[in-house]
């Protein structure tokens, strides 16, 4: 599936800041559902939103705080999609 260039940026940023240890399966787990919520949308290109809410389904609840704090160091807004800040 296609990803929008500035989501993809964004993507790869997020992965950097994921423990090397954990990164694979992480990226692997986000992509595939930034890639489902698209489909489910029936678009064929992944959004900044796909990938926020992948970001938030995938990651446990416990390590939200500093996901949170990555995502606005990177400038990703993700309260716009209706995430709580």
């Amino acid at each position: 599936m296609d990803w929008d260039p500035d989501a993809q940026v964004k993507f790869d940023q997020m992965m950097a800041k994921v423990p090397v240890f954990l990164r694979e399966l992480a990226q692997k787990q986000i992509a595939e559902k930034a890639e489902a919520f698209a489909k489910g949308e029936n678009r064929d290109q992944v959004l900044e939103k796909d990938m926020v809410d992948a970001f938030f389904k995938i990651t446990p609840f416990g390590f939200h705080g500093p996901m949170k704090t990555d995502m606005e160091s990177l400038g990703i807004n993700y309260t716009q999609y209706g995430h709580p800040k």
